[in-house]
């Protein structure tokens, strides 16, 4: 059984734009009678998929999607997945064999290249000084301010919790640690980690430690390297 329901409900975007987008709900009802010495259970097993996709957005093959996304605008390569709860919006680029991880937000303007790991709740800013209104306290629209561009390259990996500032580029199989504030560019092929995100070491010296002694990586770091 398919629900769909129409968003926004009037057609316009919250920027006055015209959208047409829709909400699809797939709900699949199974009824399982187990018996019991006491009593009979009747079971419902439900599989709900809430998915918020504007027909303007362009999927590749076999994209896989979980439930509660809300994307519009954007690109998606083959074989990515995008997990529950990830809004990405317009003007956004996924390549191909990407894993963006659940509650994450992608605003406009970002590009991930192929092969990108993307962890929970990360987040993108476009905006380096963002405000609500203009000087006359008129609320901003998009003819008040500029994208500001980010760029994650081909086999990055950016840990949980991690926030991008605008205008920086994450290099090719470079490592963002969870948590870490991205301020500027990251190179390639190395580790960063802290707020402000400084390198930590190379890929290739990581790969030299002992797979006992990784877990102490990032608290050498902070010993050495203390937030003040």
């Amino acid at each position: 059984m398919a629900i769909i329901f129409y968003w926004p409900p009037h057609g316009t975007n919250l920027n006055g734009s015209s959208v047409t987008g829709c909400l699809t709900v797939n709900v699949t009802v199974t009824q399982v009678t187990q018996v019991t010495q006491a009593t009979q259970v009747t079971h419902l097993e439900m599989d709900m998929k809430f998915q918020s996709i504007a027909p303007d957005v362009k999927l590749g093959k076999d994209v896989i999607i979980h439930n509660f996304v809300n994307l519009y605008g954007c690109e998606i390569g083959d074989y990515t997945k995008i997990g529950c709860f990830v809004e990405i919006q317009k003007n956004a680029k996924i390549g191909r064999f990407c894993k963006i991880s659940s509650h994450t937000f992608i605003c406009e303007g970002v590009t991930i290249e192929d092969n990108v790991f993307i962890g929970h709740s990360v987040v993108f800013i476009n905006d380096t000084y963002p405000r609500a209104t203009n000087a006359d306290g008129k609320l901003q629209t998009e003819e008040d301010w500029k994208v500001e561009p980010i760029l994650v390259k081909k086999g990055a990996s950016i840990g949980s919790n991690a926030t991008i500032l605008s205008n920086v580029t994450i290099g090719e199989n470079a490592i963002v640690g969870a948590g870490s504030v991205v301020t500027k560019d990251v190179p390639p092929n190395t580790i960063v980690a802290g707020n402000p995100a400084r390198i930590l070491r190379s890929i290739d010296e990581l790969n030299s430690i002992e797979k006992t002694q990784i877990q102490y990586v990032l608290y050498e770091f902070m010993k050495k390297n203390p937030i003040r």
